[in-house]
């Protein structure tokens, strides 16, 4: 199974590429498409996401469920090939219509991520977990390297040849995936699909049988909504703060990419093993509350990268998050947990990037009463404090249970 398991990394890895490359141009394709300026390119941003996070919200759980019932990698495949085909919509669009029309697409067939964890908590012993969970995200930031730079070297040529480029990226993915990617989950462990389960609230409903799986989706829930002040924002915060170039904003999504990758693939297992899950988590989300605050009141565009380093080092929480829940469930409902937390994301996803989008608008207007661009960043830096309180509740109890 070592096969399926760098295939998965593979999959991210262009998952992740594809992503990152249309992020640069992807505020001058609606310019260009609304002849409006770059605030206003902002909000239809912000809806944009919020097309694609609301789909995800209902079909996450669908394809969770589907994967525990007819195993990872039908469902992997058909998701890989939503997103070639959105990006070939996007890419073409002749209307911003037709941008609404192929986020939509992916959002309702976007279920990469989700399966890929599952995927990989079927290979992976419990104690293993934190690890190989960490090398998921060092997949997705080395994509990240590559995506945005090169995204950001192809707008240079024309806002639309980025698109094409991803959705080539992703249909080869499917081809080379079809002949490559073995099944992870056995006959015997899956189970009947339930569309009493298979819808967000079933999802939740069922996680409530383990508590502390319900309570770190709370503090999970805080987490990706100030998560996703990052990629709604970051094009349109260094474009008006530091009147940077799409290349600009390609070169600091690179260095996102690179440091995460860094981080997650080198150090989440010598952490963990030294001070353990929860303190780990504790000091990642410690860091990501520095991150954002620093980046909300940040003066010169070269900062921009000191303040990247914080949230690099935050990211080992979330492999110690992921772990700790899905040590709590059995083999044939790791689909459900991962599609689960999917939803999870995909209902912060709704909320997010319209929020963080809209003050961002609101606070580098005319009509604002102060200016502050990095308004969104600030807000993200609450919530993870949030997210740190409910989190550290959340464990002491549990732990306090246990003893």
């Amino acid at each position: 199974m070592a096969r399926g398991l760098v295939f998965i990394l593979l999959t991210l890895f262009i998952d992740t590429v594809g992503f990152g490359i249309i992020i640069p141009p992807l505020p001058q394709l609606i310019m260009q498409l609304t002849g409006e300026g770059l605030s206003a390119a902002a909000r239809y941003g912000g809806w944009l996401m919020f097309v694609f996070a609301a789909l995800q919200f209902f079909a996450a759980p669908v394809l969770g469920n589907l994967s525990d019932r007819f195993g990872r990698r039908p469902v992997l495949l058909t998701s890989m090939a939503a997103f070639g085909l959105d990006y070939l919509v996007m890419g073409a669009a002749p209307t911003l219509t037709w941008l609404f029309v192929s986020r939509a697409i992916a959002g309702i067939c976007g279920a990469t991520y989700a399966v890929a964890n599952a995927y990989v908590a079927d290979l992976t012993t419990p104690e293993e977990r934190a690890k190989r969970f960490g090398l998921l995200g060092a997949a997705w930031g080395t994509g990240f390297i590559i995506g945005p730079a090169l995204g950001g070297l192809l707008g240079q040529i024309g806002p639309r040849l980025p698109f094409f480029v991803a959705a080539g990226l992703a249909l080869a993915n499917v081809t080379y995936g079809y002949f490559a990617l073995p099944e992870s989950l056995s006959a015997e462990q899956r189970r009947p699909f339930s569309l009493a389960r298979a819808n967000p609230l079933g999802s939740f409903l069922r996680m409530r049988r383990y508590p502390v799986v319900i309570g770190l989706i709370g503090a999970l829930l805080l987490y990706q909504i100030a998560h996703d002040a990052n990629p709604s924002t970051w094009t349109y915060f260094t474009m008006e703060k530091f009147h940077w170039s799409p290349f600009d904003v390609g070169l600091s999504m690179a260095f996102i990419g690179l440091t995460f990758a860094i981080v997650q693939a080198t150090s989440i297992g010598p952490i963990v093993a030294r001070i353990g899950e929860r303190r780990t988590i504790y000091i990642g989300l410690t860091l990501y509350i520095v991150g954002y605050m620093s980046l909300a009141f940040v003066t010169r565009g070269w900062m921009v990268y000191v303040c990247i380093l914080p949230f690099a080092l935050g990211t080992i929480a979330n492999p110690s998050i992921r772990s700790i829940m899905s040590r709590a469930l059995p083999a044939n409902e790791q689909g459900e947990l991962q599609g689960a937390i999917a939803s999870m994301a995909g209902m912060t996803a709704i909320v997010a990037p319209v929020f963080m989008t809209q003050l961002f608008s609101h606070y580098t207007s005319a009509a604002a009463p102060i200016r502050f661009p990095g308004v969104a960043f600030f807000a993200a830096g609450i919530l993870t404090l949030g997210a740190l309180i409910v989190a550290a509740f959340v464990l002491r109890h549990t732990q306090a249970r246990a003893v």
